[in-house]
């Protein structure tokens, strides 16, 4: 009668005492320079060279903050300039929830949202028979586009006028003195923010 005798597996070796130290020295250390030293400095850095954009890129109005360059806010009343659509829900420009509609380009329901603005705009216009420019009846990725287009302002400028009793010119004066161009001439086109333009049209309206 043959037997095998089956020979002990190796048990795995124990971590080293001497190892365990160093192990824990880069954790703690690298933990300390990720997490606290990197974030800090640049955090640091970036207030001191870029204070304004650190901050929110906010806008201040008679001491107060009106709201941010970087999030749009919705704008209905004729005397004001309007910005693009947005699709965040519950409410529209909701920054908690950015947010595109995710629609596809033959949805029904993308072309209901499309011609419910331009209804609109043509109720608060009715001589303006221009073509409407397309930021002005779709959403953008973010639902936060704080800017519309040059065109898109200029297409505004004479209900804006009319409701507010203004030239049409000093409305397009304000509109070439806040067009901001795209950076390096190259990334994107030229752009207006929505609530400066606003502000602004305050700013004549108390003169």
């Amino acid at each position: 009668m043959n037997t095998q005798v089956q020979s002990p597996q190796p048990s795995p070796a124990p971590v080293q005492g001497g190892l365990l130290r160093p192990m824990l020295v880069v954790f703690v250390g690298l933990s300390l320079v990720t997490g606290l030293l990197y974030p800090g400095a640049i955090t640091a850095i970036s207030k001191a060279v870029f204070p304004h954009q650190a901050a929110g890129s906010l806008i201040e109005k008679d001491g107060r903050t009106v709201g941010s360059e970087l999030i749009g806010q919705p704008f209905s009343d004729p005397k004001y300039f309007w910005g693009r659509l947005s699709a965040t829900a519950p409410m529209p420009y909701n920054a908690a929830a950015s947010a595109g509609s995710n629609l596809g380009p033959t949805n029904p329901a993308l072309t209901d949202a499309a011609r419910a603005r331009v209804v609109a705009l043509h109720a608060a216009d009715p001589d303006n028979q221009a073509p409407v420019p397309v930021d002005l009846v779709t959403a953008s990725g973010s639902g936060l586009d704080p800017h519309i287009s040059p065109a898109a302002a200029e297409y505004q400028a004479a209900r804006i006028a009319r409701a507010r009793g203004i030239p049409i010119e000093q409305v397009k004066q304000l509109i070439a003195a806040n067009t901001e161009t795209p950076l390096l001439s190259v990334l994107g086109g030229p752009g207006v923010n929505v609530l400066k333009l606003n502000l602004g049209l305050d700013a004549i309206a108390r003169k």
